[in-house]
């Protein structure tokens, strides 16, 4: 079974290097299961009704979310819809629902979307017991967690926690691929990042200057926005894992520049 994992969709440039380059490697790594991260789809922040339909016309499976699960309002009209995950560790009611199973090639895999906690704003209950108590009486055979968190060490240290109870771990967020993909010594397929897909000449995908004059020169009328157009970065992982014993023989990193592979 292999499995592709696409990292966070920003913005319009986003969404054209997914057009690009998701069937072609579907179809040559022989792919057996699409998931994508979409919570930055819609101009950076949230996914409109719109842009949920444009993921539903691509050869996906599952779609993910993150902190701006809410930002737009549109979005509870599809969050029911068995092809999208919104973080499972949310505080009060929402629509939707933090997990989803599918059954393919006689397996079933489950899909869990959780949000961390540090240095994140949104109040969330606590991503380990949420995690726990979901799994534990759970009989899916393949366990992949979208933890949507900012620290890199409450993402390892998230993964290892789990120790041999999920497939794979698979950090979003921060928008910049890691190169720390690894199967874990508790047999678990982890990468703190797996990056975005959207513009290359950027700051995580918005345009440079707008964020230099509001983060690093501290203008209070700059303000964050996303190019038009640029050259495309793609980032994903694929995850191969054994049909018989149900776990992660490896974990490869996607790195593409406008279609082609780029270091």
């Amino acid at each position: 079974m292999k499995i592709l994992f696409v990292g966070d969709v920003v913005g319009k440039v986003g969404r054209k290097a997914l057009t690009k380059s998701l069937s072609f490697i579907k179809d040559n790594c022989k792919i057996d299961f699409v998931i994508v991260n979409g919570e930055n789809i819609t101009n950076g922040r949230g996914m409109n009704q719109n842009h949920y339909h444009f993921l539903c016309e691509l050869p996906i499976n599952c779609i993910t979310l993150g902190n701006h699960y809410k930002d737009k309002d549109e979005i509870i009209n599809v969050l029911d819809n068995d092809n999208i995950v919104r973080p499972l560790n949310i505080v009060g009611s929402f629509p939707g629902e933090g997990s989803r199973s599918y059954a393919v090639k006689g397996k079933t895999i489950r899909v869990i979307n959780l949000l961390g906690t540090a240095f994140m704003k949104e109040e969330v209950k606590d991503p380990y017991i949420e995690a726990i108590r979901l799994l534990e009486n759970d009989k899916s055979d393949i366990r992949i967690i979208d933890f949507h968190a900012e620290a890199t060490g409450e993402k390892k240290a998230f993964a290892y926690s789990l120790k041999e109870k999920v497939t794979a771990v698979l950090g979003t967020h921060t928008h910049v691929q890691t190169c720390d993909n690894q199967i874990l010594n508790t047999g678990i397929a982890y990468i703190t990042d797996v990056g975005m897909c959207g513009s290359y000449n950027s700051v995580l995908g918005d345009e440079i200057n707008s964020v230099v004059g509001r983060i690093t020169l501290h203008d209070p009328s700059s303000r964050f926005k996303l190019l038009e157009d640029d050259d495309m970065i793609f980032n994903a992982v694929i995850i191969d894992i054994d049909d018989i014993t149900n776990k992660a023989k490896s974990i490869k990193r996607i790195n593409l520049l406008n279609g082609k592979e780029y270091e």
